[in-house]
């Protein structure tokens, strides 16, 4: 039933909070994870008021090579607990990287967490699970990432 789910991660430990729940759900369906983490292209000046896209990143690129041994640390984690994965990195924009990589693997669900903003932190932040929800067409798992309280708050 579940045959792929893609699991985008940022390398925090909210991000990471969909873990369990896709750990489940990979081993009682026999499903393969498919780890991604988008590295958000930043365009870079040119000169006044002009921009351009930065090139993809080459393998000697210090955030790439990071990227993928963060992701591989989880591979290597879910491969002892008997749940095939595979890890992808790539650059972009994050919203439009999960829904392409989501149709060109054909996964079957997306999982994340949702970090959970709301108010004015959402509208200056946006809101990775708003736009994914808003543009994929498979089934998406949403949990949210809920931050421990801060020392003195109350």
């Amino acid at each position: 039933m579940y045959g792929k789910i893609l699991v985008p991660l940022d390398g925090s430990e909210r991000a990471e909070k969909i873990l369990p729940y896709v750990e489940d759900i990979a081993r009682q369906f026999k499903s393969e994870v498919l780890l991604l983490l988008v590295i958000e292209a930043v365009p870079e000046p040119l000169g006044p008021g002009r921009a351009s896209l930065p090139a993809q990143p080459d393998e000697h690129d210090p955030v790439l090579r990071s990227s993928r041994a963060y992701l591989m640390g989880i591979h290597d984690s879910l491969s002892r607990i008997g749940v095939a994965s595979s890890i992808h990195v790539l650059s972009g924009n994050v919203v439009a990287s999960i829904v392409e990589l989501a149709s060109r693997e054909e996964v079957y669900m997306v999982a994340m967490a949702s970090h959970g903003r709301s108010g004015l932190a959402r509208v200056y932040y946006g809101s990775v699970a708003d736009g994914v929800l808003h543009q994929i067409d498979r089934p998406l798992l949403l949990v949210r990432s809920v931050s421990p309280p801060r020392e003195g708050a109350g």
